[in-house]
């Protein structure tokens, strides 16, 4: 099949058989983990999940929901 007159789609698949011939099943997915570019408009979905959020309430949240740090004082005694 000639690469210039193949469609996206079978461009893909050809090059998912070659992926999984040469790398394997569990190497082929580890490829494609690699290089997935995802989809959607992360910038607008993130708006549309936090709105317009207050920098000092923001902060003020995570100090209250932050455990306090009992662990200042302890040394390491390791040798």
């Amino acid at each position: 099949m000639n690469n210039q007159t193949m469609t996206l789609e079978e461009i893909r698949l050809a090059g998912i058989e070659v992926l999984s011939k040469h790398l394997g099943p569990v190497g082929m997915v580890r490829f494609l983990q690699q290089s997935e570019t995802g989809w959607g408009n992360y910038t607008e979905e993130r708006h549309k999940w936090l709105g317009d959020p207050d920098l000092k309430i923001l902060a003020k949240e995570i100090q209250e929901n932050t455990p306090p740090n009992n662990n200042k004082n302890i040394t390491n005694h390791s040798t």
